[in-house]
């Protein structure tokens, strides 16, 4: 059985960083160093993994941000999960594990990036967790080491879950929500994982396109409420947006 805590000890914190080579293969200049886990914990941040038995198999780590407008919230800047062990719902898990700790300290939004073009993920975060996409980065981080990344820019949507709102607590609890209007969607090949390792090119030819009509859209006040997965594609649906 998988168990989920906290971490709090040197030792968990430096597995977390051999994660980071084992699951993205990062650089070591790339990688979060075991001082950013000490850091967080001492800041208001979240450092949590999930273990089987003894190891480490997946974690997360989140720092407190603030808004221009004095507002507090969590930035969650990483979260992996071993090869062997995706698609168990182990994400999932230390999500709610953050929310829920979240909520027991009045926090109110936790954003976080990810790949547009990563569409396990993006489902995850939009319809099995209920964040929104209102923002759109291109190349936050300039290209990485990571395999995972096939040499590509790393565009990145920039999740917003209000972790209290009605359509956050409708997903979780299963309850249906209102159908909001589609005025646009993004569609990207299921085989998006092959074309970047074995066709960069057209990868690239890809990410261009979402890019474009990210941003595109986004300027009109749409955002991606809504994605839809197929055996052939993931869609993200475009709305107006709400509030």
């Amino acid at each position: 059985m998988i168990e989920t805590r906290k971490l709090t000890t040197i030792a968990e914190y430096e597995e977390a960083v051999n994660l980071q080579r084992e699951i993205w293969g990062f650089a070591d200049v790339e990688l979060l160093p075991r001082r950013l886990f000490v850091v967080a914990n001492k800041v208001g941040g979240q450092t949590f993994g999930a273990f089987d038995g003894s190891r480490m198999v997946a974690f997360l780590v989140a720092i407190p941000g603030l808004k221009s407008d004095g507002s507090i919230y969590l930035h969650s800047h990483m979260l992996g999960t071993l090869a062997g062990y995706r698609d168990r719902g182990l994400g999932r898990k230390l999500k709610l594990m953050q929310r829920e700790e979240a909520l027991s300290r009045g926090i109110k939004l936790i954003e976080w990036t990810f790949d547009p073009l990563e569409l396990k993920n993006a489902f995850l975060n939009i319809e099995r967790l209920g964040a929104v996409v209102r923002r759109f980065v291109p190349n936050q981080y300039g290209t990485t080491s990571s395999h995972l990344h096939g040499g590509l820019p790393t565009d990145r949507c920039v999740a917003e879950w209000w972790i209290d709102s009605p359509r956050v607590q409708a997903i979780l609890n299963n309850t249906p929500l209102p159908a909001a209007p589609v005025e646009a969607r993004v569609s990207i090949p299921s085989n998006i994982d092959t074309l970047r390792q074995k066709d960069a090119r057209q990868a690239r030819a890809v990410q261009d396109m979402v890019r474009e009509r990210f941003l595109e859209y986004l300027r009109r006040g749409l955002e991606v409420s809504g994605f839809e997965r197929t055996e052939e594609t993931g869609a993200y649906l475009f709305s107006p947006r709400q509030g």
